[in-house]
């Protein structure tokens, strides 16, 4: 067996392999912090039952947002709704623009008429 074909076997076991886990128990603990701060679980492979588990915590967190919605008094802070899990092959979620002085005029000209 090649020297490549043994570091391909390796990089496809599974994150919870025998072999993996004691790669990971072998690392120190700034190569496990440099590891935590790079971590991209959208380039990773997960299982159909990772993908659902994403799913049944992203529900919970809604429910958990919706709850406290209902719960929250008038005039009191609204809490932010949850960030969903990140999955492999999406993409984070972008940012959402901030609508500034100018976009407001601009938005209030269009709306009364301004294009016309």
């Amino acid at each position: 067996m090649t020297a490549r074909r043994l570091r391909v076997l390796i990089q496809r076991l599974p994150p919870e392999s025998a072999t993996m886990t004691a790669l990971r128990n072998a690392m120190t603990a700034e190569e496990l912090a440099e590891q935590a701060g790079k971590g991209e679980p959208e380039k990773g492979r997960w299982s159909q039952a990772e993908q659902l588990l994403a799913l049944v915590v992203d529900r919970v967190a809604r429910l958990e947002h919706i709850t406290l919605l209902a719960n929250t008094g008038k005039g009191s802070k609204k809490p932010t709704p949850p960030e969903p899990v990140r999955r492999p092959g999406a993409q984070p979620p972008k940012p959402k623009p901030k609508l500034t002085g100018t976009g407001a005029d601009w938005l209030f000209h269009m709306i009364n008429g301004g294009a016309a």
